[in-house]
């Protein structure tokens, strides 16, 4: 397993540098930290006493990695899931805050266990993704990212905005699809064809 750190700097790697994309709800980002995050948390990167656009691009991938391993990874309790587990949910809680919890409890619910699906890794869904992945360590953690990936389906078939990030401008799989298939074995990648023909209906 590596460390968490590492973890972290893979996702500032993949979350790429500076953009302010107007289709984007989390608005001015660097290295996947948004301005939202930084307001919240007061980075006052050049310490004019507020927090806007210019202190995003200032941002450096060190502090980026400190801000994740502290606030998406300690703060919501990532460290209780099963190791295999870790990396995408961290990611995923990176990607989509809470959401990344919610796809982990509704995937606990498919599969028997009673958990509320609030996006909140409390004592209850941390103890029900143990005994899940006990059951089926092969499969859980393919399980969760093929979770992630149909979250990203349902997400860019109700926000048109939000295609461009499931799929490329010439038909093929975009980031979003690309991310969560990093963390699930290759067998369970969607062919060129299945792609096409789960994103055929959009526009």
């Amino acid at each position: 397993m590596i460390s968490v750190q590492d973890i972290a700097r893979e996702i500032v790697g993949r979350e790429g540098g500076f953009v302010n994309d107007p289709d984007d709800p989390g608005g001015a980002t660097n290295f996947g930290v948004t301005i939202h995050t930084m307001r919240r948390l007061g980075v006052d990167m050049d310490h004019d006493g507020d927090v806007d656009v210019e202190d995003v691009r200032q941002l450096t991938k060190a502090k980026a990695v400190r801000i994740f391993v502290r606030h998406y990874f300690e703060k919501p309790g990532i460290g209780a899931l099963p190791e295999p587990l870790q990396p995408s949910v961290f990611d995923m809680y990176v990607n989509a805050g809470g959401n990344a919890i919610r796809i982990l409890q509704r995937l606990l619910g498919q599969m028997g266990h009673s958990v509320t699906v609030d996006g909140v890794l409390g004592p209850e869904s941390a103890a029900a993704a143990q005994q899940a992945f006990a059951d089926a360590p092969e499969h859980m953690p393919d399980a969760y990212a093929v979770a992630r990936r149909n979250y990203y389906f349902r997400l860019a078939d109700r926000r048109p905005a939000s295609r461009k990030y499931a799929r490329t401008r010439s038909g093929g799989k975009g980031g979003w699809i690309k991310r969560a298939e990093e963390f699930m074995a290759p067998r369970y990648h969607m062919s060129a064809a299945e792609f096409r023909e789960r994103t055929a209906r959009w526009v």
